[in-house]
């Protein structure tokens, strides 16, 4: 088995190599925009340059039987494009279609495509999970995207008979995590009180070796063809929940004030952050009944075990 991948140099795709590795009857092609240097003699590396829709990839793509294309333009908080939908478009859109393609006429049997539960939409009511067979209802670029690539794969899977996989993640976390999870590992490590203790939301997050668990397993299995799944840890938490179970692992227990979401809303849409406030008081299930039943398949860690390994990677870091 040889498989490509993109994006290897990310918080999953340095994961994902790992978990690849472990067949050995599998070979890694990593497609990196630039030579790392230091790397897994197990790996072949390949430079492409920026994921773009004239990105070379005929040298990637000798001898390949599977891809998981990973490297994408990720959602951006201050994004100070004159065009944000365009610039998503041509990077998520176009460039994947391109590999695609490219994939395509050289025989590649199976292309797995990283989305993202954004596909699905924002927020879910309760008892109302997504799942992977809902109307997509993307909102944002990044949404929106990744929603037109999905559709625009599922096209040329069509036309040339290359099986389609796509995953959809929810919040991915783990060793490494950067961005807001590490943010509130920094806080509970300095102690400092968050008003959250009241926060009665849930949301749905997958551990990073869940998820890359769930890609090697929709490279190999037969109904995984064809197929969307929806990633998950498969244990809701609220926000609360999550800060309380997180404060344990990292040793410094969380916290929390316990001031009224409502009020919480209120003081960040004066601020001109209502984003930052649905993502914490908000919910959002995600139900991987379907990805369980189909592919047999279990998340091998649970969410606390996936807090430890994230919380014990980010103590090792040098403080500062």
């Amino acid at each position: 088995m040889r498989t490509l991948l993109t994006g290897p140099s990310g918080f999953v795709g340095s994961a994902l190599i790992r978990h690849l590795l472990a067949e050995p009857s599998r070979t890694v092609v990593a497609a990196y925009r630039h030579d790392p240097g230091v790397h897994d003699a197990r790996v072949q590396i390949v430079t492409t340059g920026d994921l773009s829709p004239i990105s070379p990839w005929e040298r990637a793509l000798d001898g390949v039987d599977s891809v998981v294309h990973l490297a994408a333009r990720v959602h951006v908080m201050r994004d100070t494009a004159s065009d944000p939908l365009a610039e998503f478009r041509r990077t998520n859109v176009e460039a994947t279609l391109h590999l695609a393609r490219r994939s395509a006429a050289a025989g590649v049997r199976r292309f797995v495509y990283v989305s993202s539960i954004k596909v699905n939409g924002e927020s879910t009511a309760p008892g109302r999970p997504f799942r992977a067979d809902d109307t997509p209802q993307p909102v944002d670029p990044y949404g929106i995207s990744k929603h037109e690539a999905e559709q625009a794969l599922r096209e040329l899977s069509c036309a040339t008979g290359m099986e389609l996989v796509v995953v959809r993640p929810p919040l991915v976390y783990g060793p490494g995590v950067r961005a807001n999870f590490r943010s509130m590992m920094s806080w509970l490590r300095r102690g400092i009180p968050l008003p959250l203790g009241a926060i009665d939301n849930r949301r749905s997050l997958v551990a990073l070796d869940n998820l890359c668990d769930l890609i090697v397993t929709c490279l190999q299995h037969p109904a995984a063809a064809n197929q969307t799944f929806l990633a998950g840890d498969g244990e809701d938490v609220s926000t609360a929940e999550l800060l309380r179970h997180l404060g344990h692992a990292l040793g410094h227990p969380a916290r929390l004030l316990p001031v009224p979401a409502s009020l919480l809303q209120a003081g960040f849409s004066l601020l001109g952050k209502g984003d930052v406030a649905r993502r914490l008081c908000g919910s959002l299930q995600v139900d991987i009944g379907a990805t369980r039943a189909l592919l047999g398949w279990c998340p091998p860690i649970g969410l606390d075990e996936g807090l430890r390994r994230a919380a014990a990677a980010f103590l090792e870091e040098p403080t500062r």
